[in-house]
């Protein structure tokens, strides 16, 4: 247990009561609705540019896309330097880019450039960031939590950030709207630089000058990880379950028109998943215990995509909603799983790990929305929602088989690998948590 964090805390009390995890969530949050509020921005402004719907479109898919590039290629840079100046670098070099999109002469092909480099720094920053909370949380519960928060705030920005975005594109131009953005990834690498320990980098005697070595490095480790049966097994539980759940969103205007239904009805379909998500991961956070959270983690990603079967028989906006907000809710079994993995993951090659499970997360996700446009194009869109939770559950059903077949586990189903583990190594953590 980290020796700033309060023993008399419970729950997510306990995260807050480390002081360095205040300052990395405070970063989060400022950069995440940054960020949200700049993809708007940056839509509507190439939009007004061109008049064109494609580039308009393209410039959100440029911000999934160069995620594969930048988690295999520049991975390694996550265990290869201190993780400190790896966040704040980064921070500094989106705000950069950001700063040129702001630039009255920045062309378009500049301004789709740009967002594919920030693009391609952000799994390298969400791996290292994830790797640096085992630092700062330990591996046990408090870790499980802090991960756990900080994906709250993610589904919770993007709510409050196209809300902020679009108050801010009512009363300035967009950009204006983007200079924001600019002042929260400064604030986030002050935020950073200032308030967490700079700490060695995790895998030492390495050539941190030179492009092939990083490369090889990057390359090596994904190699390492996915030949790995059991780490192969709970990536793909971490990345499966996503592309398929992203099909209702991905076609919620086109299901609210075959409806009749507006605007109204069509914000409530997008926001109905993350609000099952986050009230579900805060449940599990709060009245589960580590284990409890342990023993959910296979049954949950079974079942979670069934909800999207109800989409079969065409349900009205009341139906959808109750569908859309327990498919969300499904995604709760990922607060087990973030445990397990850190279990199963050699430290040395922990943030080139995080950061692997970063991109394939984003352009999974990516593929799913693409792979349900192009169904929709040849079924109607509540077939292909419906066919997704179909397929997607036969999926679901034969990864659990494959990770309960390479952990270790008893003959009642209980885990005795990582959540053993973290009893006896973090046995203060978990007693804080539970009960």
């Amino acid at each position: 247990m980290p020796k700033n964090a309060s023993r008399g805390s419970r729950g997510y009390g306990a995260v807050f009561a480390v002081r360095e995890f205040r300052f990395v969530f405070a970063a989060h949050l400022l950069s995440l609705l940054g960020v949200v509020v700049s993809e708007i921005a940056l839509t509507f402004l190439v939009y007004d540019l061109t008049g064109s719907p494609l580039l308009s479109a393209l410039t959100f898919a440029l911000g999934l896309l160069p995620y594969l590039v930048g988690g295999t290629l520049l991975a390694g840079v996550a265990d290869r330097y201190p993780a400190r100046r790896v966040l704040v670098v980064c921070d500094l070099l989106c705000a950069a880019c950001v700063g040129v999109m702001v630039l009255p002469g920045t062309p378009i092909a500049g301004l789709l450039a740009l967002r594919c480099v920030v693009a391609a720094i952000a799994p390298v920053f969400t791996g290292t960031r994830m790797a640096a909370l085992t630092d700062i949380l330990g591996e046990g519960d408090l870790y499980v939590l802090g991960r756990s928060l900080l994906r709250i705030v993610s589904q919770s920005a993007q709510l409050a950030g196209f809300g902020v975005g679009g108050v801010l594109l009512a009363v300035v131009p967009a950009r204006g709207a983007i200079c924001v953005t600019v002042g929260t990834f400064l604030c986030s690498a002050a935020l950073l630089r200032f308030g967490t320990r700079d700490r060695p980098a995790r895998a030492t005697g390495r050539e941190t000058g030179r492009a092939g070595a990083l490369l090889r490095d990057s390359l090596g480790g994904a190699r390492l990880l996915l030949g790995d049966r059991r780490t192969r097994a709970l990536l793909l539980l971490f990345w499966v379950p996503p592309m398929f759940v992203v099909a209702p969103e991905a076609l919620a205007a086109p299901y609210a028109d075959s409806l009749g239904l507006g605007p109204a009805a069509l914000g409530l379909l997008m926001c109905a998943m993350p609000v099952g998500h986050i009230v579900a991961e805060l449940y599990a956070g709060t009245a589960l215990s580590p284990r409890a959270r342990s023993r959910v983690v296979l049954p949950v990603a079974a079942v979670g995509l069934l909800p999207l079967l109800v989409y079969g028989a065409g349900p009205g906006l009341g139906w959808a909603l109750v569908a859309l907000v327990l498919a969300g809710a499904g995604a709760a079994y990922v607060i087990g799983l973030d445990q397990w993995f850190v279990a199963a993951v050699p430290e040395e090659l922990r943030g080139r790990a995080m950061t692997l499970l970063t991109a394939g997360l984003m352009t999974i996700q990516g593929l799913g929305m693409a792979a349900a446009g192009l169904a929709a194009e040849f079924l109607p869109v509540h077939q292909v929602v419906a066919g997704a939770g179909a397929i997607g559950t036969l999926c679901c059903l034969v990864l659990v088989r494959e990770v309960h077949r390479t952990g270790p586990h008893g003959p009642e189903g209980r885990a005795t690998g990582p959540d053993r583990t973290t009893e006896v190594r973090d046995g203060a953590v978990r007693q804080v948590a539970s009960g």
